[in-house]
């Protein structure tokens, strides 16, 4: 039997599974450990390119409307700016559902990730269709903003050449020399089999089903549970 780890024993358990834990065990370790290398690494990519304009947003703020620079999106003490691209375009009846899961859950820890980063949702529909799905899912503390009249989705991919809309995630960065890139979530456009998975970093339920035996299977959420 190979080394334990630890002392930690449960009612009944096998020594099979105890040396396959173990197993397992280290190998949580490791990933771990990768997880904390490929932080460090992001957080050493040089800077990236300027943004290519100061982008236009509307957003509605105590039901008026109002246009916002994306240069403007920074809190003094907060120089990090992520958005989040939701994939909800002008022509489609309803919004992704995966998207509206992963923004079930942002919506109540913005709070937490105010205290350290600017955090944004952006979608291609108007503002006043954006913020009547956030009533429908009771969000009232994400900052959602519609790029319906820029070209951002285009310029950092979050819609293909036809139009549609993809789930982009973007990091930007403000310095004293202005505001640039940071960094993308380009899982999304790498040759990958399956789902990219290139915001599960972020979405905590799948790691909810990655505990259990039987996994994340084919399940994906839906809008709604009958």
């Amino acid at each position: 039997m190979a080394e334990s780890l630890h002392q930690v024993r449960f009612p009944n358990e096998s020594e099979a599974y105890r040396t396959a834990r173990n197993e397992l065990l280290r190998a949580e370790g490791d990933l771990r450990q990768r997880i904390e290398e490929v932080a460090a690494l992001r957080r050493r990519l040089p800077r990236g390119g300027r943004v290519k304009q100061d982008y236009v947003f509307d957003e509605l703020v105590g039901g008026a409307p109002r246009q916002t620079r994306l240069s403007e999106l920074f809190a003094p003490d907060r120089p990090s700016l992520i958005v989040y691209s939701f994939m909800y375009g002008p022509d489609v009846e309803k919004p992704c559902p995966l998207c509206t899961c992963f923004l079930d859950g942002a919506d109540r820890y913005a709070l937490h990730l105010a205290q350290r980063v600017n955090l944004v949702v952006v979608a291609k529909s108007p503002i006043a269709r954006i913020q009547a799905w956030a009533a429908q899912r009771a969000w009232n503390r994400l900052r959602l903003l519609s790029s319906s009249g820029n070209s951002y989705n285009a310029d950092y991919f979050a819609e293909d050449p036809t139009g549609g809309q993809m789930p982009a995630c973007n990091v930007f960065t403000r310095t004293d020399d202005g505001v640039f890139h940071s960094w993308a979530a380009e899982l999304l456009y790498a040759p990958v089999k399956g789902h990219p998975r290139h915001v599960d970093l972020l979405w905590p339920i799948w790691s909810f089903l990655d505990l259990t035996p039987e996994g994340r299977g084919s399940w994906l959420p839906q809008l709604s549970y009958g």
